[in-house]
């Protein structure tokens, strides 16, 4: 038995460091989400907050809605962003993928575990990744690689706030990817038009299947560049894929789709639509467009295909091609704030381009794949202007960029490892070379005395040790968005929504521009301000059937007067202030002058 452990330990060693390295990291982040949440489990964005309200209900109900009778009374409008109300019915504004898998795995254990999911496939992506490296670059650069994913600073970030899609996302694509490359090994080669598959290969095909289609309904808006991805996978593996293989992946695909395109069409009217309006919208006019650029094709109509294409491109691009922009996105997201990561990534691009001629074909592929991805997610994204930060100057790890790039990010790693195997192969010298005191530097003489293999394990340990470090410190302190800074503000949040429950009853509304995700679902809320002449009609016609509310940033004497004496007093409503909630803010409730409030 010993023997075995000792031969075992000795062939997997890397397996099993990878193992307790997502063990590792599953506890750690675990540990960040259970101190988080309170009695009160609460998130920092309202996509954070839609996703865990309807993942909640359909683990519990089996349902993706749930019906807001006063919205009938209130045009709509009493409902959390990230939501909306369609005749009453308030539905999530997403891809439905988190909720269907988070809320079938609620369904069968409890929905208290929901905050640790995306941890836990955080640490199993940590796992697949070595494994998908392993197949393509071998197992020493597989080892750093899995080693780097665990410590970056985006990985870590948004693992602990769970409730993003992203992680989720990228974990599943890469376990189906890793499915991928097993189907298409060598030991299954059937040929294109062959019917025969070994019954392994046709089982990877089915497992590939599920996961990339899992992954598809996770981030629907990924397959911009998952489809070509994976067509350039396919054009390059004709033989290895076979006509079976191929169908049993697409079907097992489909099979993964169908309960999104199920809800899909319950709750937004069609299986392609989604939650986004803008998206359903781009989604009908490519379709329309993309039929009418067959028709012209085929009657050669040069200017209309050129119209046509164009129409196409300002779909996908829907919210413009801002190259110039993009490419200082890129800078400022990977660039400049993860420069320890960037500057190696290079390095190891360089080193590689230096070998081209000796790339193995699994290697020419993933260039090529990379290129594609990182070429559209820079060019995608990067067009985009994201606000998640009220400081719009500011360009922290909460912003979008860093979420939507994961990919791009990850694909980076294997680059860097090969500089790091590269560069402590070149400072440690071969344990057969002579030592010779009078023609070798101070430092080749001190790394000379121990075994060679020791000293590189011990060198990429510690350069890799600083990587952590350098992560660490960004992650939790070195950002404002940064997990400390997070922790501190979600305390402070319950603290606020404590009091704010003490002081409304538990039918009530309460309208608010920012906090919304904290008063939710605890509270019925608005997302408004007292400065809409419509807003304010609403406003003094839900007085009649609920308490309202209002809770914003305290009112200078002026204001308050200018709101009760003129803006409110058009509809016959006046705003009472009912408590100083924080140093800053404060809770007010609407009320028409009749009303006599409670002391």
């Amino acid at each position: 038995m010993k023997i075995w452990i000792t031969n075992f330990l000795k062939e997997h060693w890397r397996g099993v460091v990878v193992g307790l390295l997502a063990v590792g990291f599953f506890a750690l982040v675990s540990s960040l989400n259970y101190s988080g949440h309170g009695e009160f489990v609460k998130w920092s964005s309202p996509d954070e907050t839609a996703n865990y309200v309807f993942t909640k209900l359909y683990g519990q109900s089996g349902q993706i809605s749930f019906f807001e009778k006063y919205n009938l009374y209130a045009d709509e409008v009493m409902h959390p962003r990230s939501m909306r109300s369609d005749i009453g019915t308030i539905k999530p504004v997403s891809f439905l993928g988190i909720i269907l898998i988070y809320g079938k795995i609620v369904s069968l254990t409890s929905y208290k575990i929901i905050p640790y999911l995306t941890p836990f496939f955080g640490a199993v992506g940590i796992v697949f990744f070595y494994l998908l490296i392993r197949k393509i670059f071998g197992k020493t650069n597989a080892l750093l690689s899995a080693v780097l994913l665990a410590g970056f600073p985006v990985w870590i970030y948004y693992s602990v706030r769970s409730m993003f899609h992203n992680v989720l996302f990228v974990s599943l694509l890469m376990i189906g990817l890793y499915f991928l490359l097993k189907m298409a090994d060598k030991k299954f080669k059937a040929g294109f038009f062959s019917w025969k598959a070994d019954w392994l290969g046709m089982l990877y095909a089915s497992l590939a299947g599920i996961f990339i289609g899992l992954a598809s309904i996770t981030r629907t808006s990924e397959l911009l560049w998952i489809l070509p991805m994976l067509f350039i996978l396919w054009i390059l593996n004709l033989k290895k894929t076979g006509l079976i293989k191929l169908f049993i992946f697409l079907s097992f695909t489909f099979l993964a789709l169908m309960p999104a395109l199920f809800w899909n069409q319950i709750l937004y009217g069609s299986p392609i639509s989604g939650g986004y309006a803008e998206m359903n919208q781009s989604i009908h006019s490519i379709r329309e467009a993309s039929s009418d650029l067959v028709k012209a094709t085929v009657a050669y109509e040069p200017s209309y295909i050129k119209y046509l294409v164009g129409r196409i491109k300002e779909n996908v691009f829907f919210f413009g091609f801002k190259p110039e922009q993009s490419m200082k996105m890129f800078y400022h997201y990977f660039a400049g704030m993860f420069t320890w990561f960037f500057i190696p990534a290079c390095l190891g691009l360089f080193l590689y381009l230096q070998r081209i001629y000796k790339w193995k074909k699994a290697i020419w592929v993933f260039f090529l794949a990379y290129a594609v991805i990182s070429v559209i997610l820079v060019f995608y994204y990067g067009s985009w202007k994201f606000n998640d930060n009220p400081d719009l100057s500011s360009h922290t790890i909460g912003n979008s960029y860093t979420r939507y790039w994961l990919p791009m990010y990850l694909g980076s790693f294997p680059l860097i490892s090969f500089f790091l195997i590269i560069f402590t192969y070149s400072i440690i010298p071969e344990e057969s070379e002579v030592f010779q005191e009078e023609k070798r530097p101070w430092w080749k003489k001190f790394l000379k005395r121990p075994r060679r293999k020791v000293m590189t394990l011990g060198t990429r340990a510690l350069i890799v040790g600083i990587f952590f470090i350098l992560s660490a410190n960004f992650v939790f302190l070195g950002s404002e968005e940064g997990i400390v800074y997070s922790r501190a503000n979600s305390r402070y949040s319950t603290v606020q929504l404590e009091r704010i429950l003490d002081w409304t009853e538990s039918n009530s509304v309460v309208i608010t521009q920012y906090h919304d995700k904290l008063v939710f679902p605890e509270r019925k809320v608005i997302v408004g301000t007292l400065t809409d002449d419509n807003m304010n009609m609403i406003y003094s016609r839900l007085i009649d059937y609920l308490p309202v509310y209002y809770y914003s940033f305290t009112f200078p004497t002026k204001d308050f007067d200018y709101l009760n004496n003129k803006k409110l007093k058009e509809f016959g409503i006046r705003l009472e202030r009912v408590k100083k909630i924080t140093e800053d803010f404060t809770l007010y409730r609407l009320y028409r002058p009749s009303e006599t409030l409670e002391e």
